[in-house]
């Protein structure tokens, strides 16, 4: 029999943090069929709008990491700019990587990398006209362009940290727009 581990929360001082109930989910989970087995979404009979999606991400990294970036003086080139066209490289070939996803004719992909204290907020916008949006291309394009700045800025720092890659804003399609 397998040993329970107990878990604690560290107590801190002050009043708890406030929270707020999640947005309830879905349970139509529309990449399975009746069986329970994967398939791909027919999206043939879904209008074709236009719909653009947002999406944002993070790298944090060392003080000496982001001396060296902002500085121009890293070894492989600028990172900032190889994460740009990267992104906006991946936000183009998500079907290939993300399986079950639909091939699309991207119209617009924009990757933006923000400088902030502690590293970089990156952002993409991928627009398309289609039967499908494109939220998966703006978050595979955040991703790849994080990915990215990590693998050019490792040499200086390895304790880089990706994360909080969320949509923020969706609009198109029957269920039109929905913002974070």
């Amino acid at each position: 029999m397998a040993k329970r581990l107990r878990t604690s929360t560290p107590r801190t001082k002050g009043p708890a943090p406030r929270t707020t109930a999640p947005p309830p989910l879905t349970t139509d989970l529309t990449h399975l069929d009746s069986t329970g087995k994967l398939r791909m979404v027919d999206v043939s009979s879904k209008p074709v709008t236009v719909r653009e999606a947002i999406a944002r991400g993070r790298i944090t990294m060392s003080a000496g990491a982001l001396t060296q970036v902002r500085s121009g003086a890293t070894k492989k080139g600028d990172p900032l700019e190889t994460a740009r066209l990267a992104g906006i490289m991946a936000a183009k070939q998500t079907a290939a990587l993300i399986p079950l996803c639909h091939p699309l004719p991207i119209s617009h992909a924009d990757v933006r990398v923000i400088p902030f204290r502690g590293g970089y907020d990156i952002e993409a916008t991928v627009r398309t006209t289609a039967s499908t949006g494109v939220e998966m291309e703006a978050l595979t394009a955040v991703s790849v362009a994080a990915l990215t700045i990590y693998d050019m800025v490792k040499a200086i720092d390895r304790r880089m940290v990706i994360g909080s890659v969320r949509l923020i804003r969706k609009s198109g399609g029957r269920s039109g727009t929905w913002t974070r």
